[in-house]
């Protein structure tokens, strides 16, 4: 079957538009778990909003716990508030080591701790409370995120973890390779078409 040069084109214009680096990507990956004492330790928090969703505002709350079980009411400590682009650090243990380490688009809603100690072992939650700016309504959103962190004296080797970051970039590398040549394949049939008609023109 012969694809005609418009449906080539379009067919171009959309592998274009798929390795388009330029818009946003959010993925939602968990936060690590383990810290190194002294060392910086970023908790990760996120959520992703869809196309129609930007505009929205964004408050986050940090709080921490040293332990949480079912069924006992927490210990919870509000330790950091992110709202409307203000960083409001709470007076306590964390107070001078807290730093936000986000995004501007609001969809990384992380913290760093500095100079991790070893009470800093415990439960953190991250709350996320957004109101959507439609046309005629305003809903509302509270996502809540937790993350076990464990202080260590030292670094261990995670080689599941390695395994699978080389195992993401190798993957990437393909597909980036595989869709650079599609778009030549494409682009190729699309002049020998333009020629094809101008000679017989």
């Amino acid at each position: 079957m012969v694809t005609q040069p418009g449906v080539q084109l379009h067919m171009l214009v959309l592998l274009f538009s798929v390795v388009d680096m330029s818009q946003p990507v959010c993925v939602d990956v968990p936060s690590a778990t383990e810290a190194v004492l002294g060392e910086p330790m970023k908790l990760t928090c996120i959520a992703c909003l869809k196309r129609e969703e930007i505009k929205a505002r964004t408050r986050v709350d940090w709080y921490y716990m040293p332990t949480k079980e079912k069924n006992v009411p927490p210990n919870k400590t509000h330790i950091y508030r992110f709202e409307d682009y203000n960083l409001i650090e709470m007076d306590g243990p964390f107070k001078g080591r807290l730093f936000w380490n986000g995004t501007q688009d609001l969809q990384d809603l992380s913290i760093r701790i500095d100079k991790v100690k070893y009470d800093d072992s415990g439960v953190y939650e991250c709350h996320v409370f957004r109101r959507f700016e439609f046309n005629l309504f305003a809903p509302t959103v509270l996502i809540t995120k937790d993350i076990k962190l464990r202080v260590k004296e030292k670094a261990s080797q995670d080689t599941a973890a390695l395994y699978s970051e080389i195992t993401m970039y190798v993957l990437l590398v393909f597909l980036t390779s595989w869709l650079l040549v599609e778009m030549v394949y494409c682009y190729r049939k699309i002049s020998r078409s333009d020629e094809q008609t101008q000679d017989a023109a």
